[in-house]
């Protein structure tokens, strides 16, 4: 299992907001004392404008340097704009190195992105990471079809609105509904949606997720990039959902079984055990 990971992504935020550093703070120690053997790499890839331009417009890359909120959730921080670009950079490293390795990675990054719409921050997000990377990895790596599977509890309206109508690509998510941002309820060209509603037994939650995974792999894809919410955990404290850390397990086993190259990036999760939910998924998936 290869982690790719900088500091610097701890050093903006608030401990008042749920998107806060100790996300990663108490991660990293927990993750790097429980498996020795996974290796951390300090991600390099400096992802130049040209790259992001495939989703972002100029004017919104400008806007990330600007001191002012973009939204109640989504506020300036100083350096927001670098401390986007490197989340992006690191999900375009773990990208191309699944292509290559054909190894099991996952970039344990801030700020999230999935939320972020072309021209618009948004729900903790800056910029849409695995749209880029995905973009990147058709145009720069030659890579063919890609699936982006997106199991966070809140729906990735971003994502959804980026690569809607690219028959290359799929997107699938399976998210709480109602709920933030109130997107996700139907189907859409090449995206795919399964709403759950709050409550949802656990049984029913599994069952959308495997009707999820089914329709990623008819796919055929050459990728599988994964947005890794772990906010469907049933003591999360921003949603309603029921998931269990084994469950977490379950999607790794997944992906490991499906022997397809494939990149995760940590979006959503907010729960004091967080730590314990990424060590799931990823410790199913690198097994043996």
């Amino acid at each position: 299992m290869l982690i790719l990971h900088d500091p610097l992504c701890a050093d903006y935020g608030s401990s008042m907001r749920p998107e806060q550093p100790a996300r990663v703070l108490t991660a990293v120690p927990f993750l790097k004392e429980s498996h020795p053997d996974w290796i951390w790499r300090l991600p390099t890839t400096a992802v130049p404008d040209e790259t992001l331009l495939r989703v972002h417009p100029a004017a919104h890359l400008r806007r990330l340097d600007q001191p002012r909120d973009f939204d109640p959730d989504t506020p300036y921080f100083r350096g927001i704009g670098a401390h986007a670009r490197r989340s992006v950079g690191a999900a375009v490293e773990a990208t191309r190195y699944a292509v290559t390795e054909k190894g099991p990675v996952f970039s344990l990054m801030r700020p999230p992105g999935h939320h972020a719409t072309a021209g618009h921050a948004m729900g903790f997000c800056y910029l849409n990471q695995i749209a880029v990377a995905a973009l990147a990895a058709q145009q720069e790596s030659g890579v063919g079809r890609v699936a982006l599977w997106d199991f966070d509890a809140h729906h990735g309206n971003g994502t959804e609105a980026i690569v809607q109508g690219r028959p290359d690509l799929l997107y699938c998510s399976v998210h709480q509904s109602p709920c933030y941002p109130g997107t996700g309820l139907g189907d859409a060209d090449n995206c795919r949606n399964w709403p759950v509603p709050p409550g949802a037994s656990r049984a029913d939650h599994m069952a959308a997720l495997l009707l999820s995974w089914e329709t990623v792999l008819a796919f055929r894809p050459d990728l599988i990039l994964v947005s890794a919410g772990f906010d469907a955990y049933a003591r999360d404290p921003l949603t309603h959902l029921s998931l269990e850390i084994e469950d977490f397990g379950t999607l790794g086993r997944w992906l490991r079984e499906s022997g397809r190259p494939a990149a995760a990036l940590l979006e959503g999760g907010y729960s004091d055990e967080l730590a314990q939910l990424i060590e799931a998924f990823l410790q199913a998936w690198a097994a043996e």
